[in-house]
């Protein structure tokens, strides 16, 4: 089963406290889009907002229709040609009361007041529908999707891959609007607000699966339960294979999440048994296959928050939750993930090591092997 032990250390960094969400939230869904988080809505909570991480600021962007209730909702972005309009695609769906609805989002901080009837279908949630106009709810009517799961995958990104209660896996086809699988977990563990995240994004896992690009990967944890799950688009099947779980969250559920390369970092969860909120933040290495927990880092105890990476700054983003009275809570927090790995580097930094390299040296363009030394010295070196 890999190493379960666990070495408790404190953290380089503290959390920065950020402006206070415009409302409480409670089990929010959140999505990156360049310098914007977009908020979508939480439990008994219908707004959606913009959080600029230049500008520490929040904008109003929509509500959910009136009909829909929001209790263990997810929201993915599509994956498309959107980035060169300035727009991404948000597919919401599921919760304890099924709903699927799409909205095209583009930046409630541009300027758009002259281009109303150009942006008319845009900000807003609307019926998410098939060629023929023909409205989809994704889930099957006996389908508990209560704290459901859910990343986008395939070779052409156009699979949704589900995880939910009780153990089950779906593959959903975005461009047939049609299920091609349904699987089974082999856990005991019934899934609800557990972590679920793709392992194919990663760079490292990438070059390992070139000669096998039907292949995508993803990891799973919920309290216990530790999976890694391989899906072979060629073949449509799975396979399982048994992660490590240390014993210090193993007791949780409830807890926030981020993959960021090849670390998964959880904040915060809940026990149900010991009614106990964590105050902890818990790192899973995939490539070492090693956890390792820093104890009391959060300024007060936090469950069912979400939280979110930002590429361009190298900051995670915890947004919402509830303390340990089960009140949900305003905060948003945010953090350097080299806090928890000296040798993350942002998207912008490894560009000036890059210049600096090929301005300094006189080489022929191209990646060669002293790239990679020189990045992994600087990020020891900082």
């Amino acid at each position: 089963m890999g190493n379960r032990t666990t070495k408790q250390k404190t953290p380089e960094r503290s959390f920065q406290a950020l402006k206070g969400l415009p409302t409480p939230l409670y089990q929010a869904q959140c999505v990156l889009h360049k310098h914007e988080l977009v908020i979508c809505g939480g439990v008994d909570k219908s707004a959606c907002y913009s959080y600029h991480t230049l500008k520490n600021e929040y904008k109003f962007i929509c509500e959910y229709p009136s009909d829909i209730e929001l209790e263990g909702h997810c929201v993915v972005k599509l994956v498309g040609n959107n980035n060169a309009n300035n727009q991404i695609t948000l597919l919401s769906f599921g919760g304890r009361f099924k709903h699927t609805l799409v909205m095209k989002y583009v930046s409630i901080w541009s300027d758009i007041s002259n281009k109303s009837d150009e942006l008319n279908n845009y900000n807003k949630w609307i019926p998410f529908t098939d060629n023929q106009n023909h409205p989809i709810i994704i889930g099957r009517y006996d389908d508990d999707y209560t704290g459901v799961r859910a990343v986008i995958g395939g070779i052409n990104n156009h699979l949704l891959f589900i995880t939910y209660f009780q153990n089950n896996i779906s593959v959903f086809d975005l461009n047939t609007f049609q299920f091609i699988k349904h699987g089974t977990l082999p856990t005991n563990n019934r899934m609800r607000y557990h972590c679920f995240v793709s392992n194919s994004e990663n760079e490292q896992v990438q070059e390992m699966t070139k000669t096998s690009k039907q292949k995508y990967q993803m990891l799973l944890f919920k309290k216990n339960t530790g999976l890694s799950i391989e899906y072979d688009e060629d073949n449509n099947n799975f396979q399982f294979h048994q992660l490590p779980v240390c014993e210090d969250i193993a007791i949780f559920n409830y807890y926030g999440y981020v993959c960021v390369n090849d670390i998964i970092l959880f904040f915060g969860g809940w026990s149900l048994n010991s009614r106990a909120v964590s105050k902890s933040v818990h790192k899973y290495s995939i490539r070492e296959n090693k956890w390792i927990t820093f104890r009391n880092t959060l300024h007060s105890p936090l469950y069912g928050c979400v939280a979110i990476f930002s590429e361009d700054d190298n900051d995670i983003h915890i947004i919402g939750g509830k303390d340990n009275t089960h009140v949900p809570v305003s905060t948003h927090i945010k953090i350097n993930v080299r806090a928890w790995d000296a040798s993350q580097l942002s998207k912008k930094e490894i560009k000036y090591i890059v210049k600096y390299w090929i301005r300094t040296s006189e080489i022929k363009f191209g990646w060669i092997n002293d790239f990679d030394k020189i990045i992994i010295k600087y990020s020891r070196m900082n």
